[in-house]
């Protein structure tokens, strides 16, 4: 991520297009977009809620982590397990099949999208407006990897690379489309 000249922030990722057989378009992305959200095979909204309650644990496994840690008492890393079991059910009901580490990947990003989240609130509580903005987009830009590897979006091992003057659909951008909470 970079500043533009006029000093906003602006997202200088690489920008992805989902390949199938090396000829999908972006009208064929679109298309397959479209399809996941009217098929009803997902429910987004409740697993957009399932998401941020994930986050939440994770988080409340650090908070044990780092409170049994100083106070030297096992119970709080007796919590920390009970809340860890309830996180890793509540998220196999998100990462149902995985390969590899996306199971890690997408504990992680959601980890991570918290945090960034938490670092934002503060410096907008701070009155530091612009690194609020700057953490909010990178927490959004994670999330949205999250869901783009979650709705299997982004296959690892067919993913293209673009480069051209006209800007390619990112992985947020798809995410954007499909996942949207108040649309039901």
């Amino acid at each position: 991520m970079g500043r533009g000249r006029d000093g906003y922030l602006r997202n200088y990722y690489l920008y992805v297009v989902i390949i199938m057989d090396g000829k999908q378009t972006m009208n064929e992305v679109l298309l397959k977009v479209e399809e996941l959200r009217r098929s009803g095979k997902i429910d987004l909204s409740s697993d957009e809620d399932l998401s941020i309650a994930v986050m939440n644990l994770l988080s409340l496994e650090e908070h044990f982590f780092f409170t049994g840690s100083k106070t030297k008492k096992d119970e709080y890393f007796d919590f920390l397990a009970e809340v860890r079991e309830n996180r890793k059910a509540l998220m196999s009901r998100l990462v149902q099949k995985h390969e590899g580490e996306t199971w890690c990947i997408s504990k992680h990003l959601l980890a991570t999208t918290m945090r960034l989240m938490e670092v934002g609130t503060k410096f907008h509580g701070d009155g530091k407006k612009e690194d609020a903005k700057e953490m909010f987009e990178r927490a959004y830009s994670m999330y949205s990897m999250f869901w783009a590897l979650r709705l299997k979006l982004l296959n690892l091992e067919d993913i293209k690379v673009v480069a051209s003057e006209e800007k390619p659909w990112s992985a947020q951008d798809i995410v954007n489309k499909l996942v949207d909470c108040c649309n039901e």
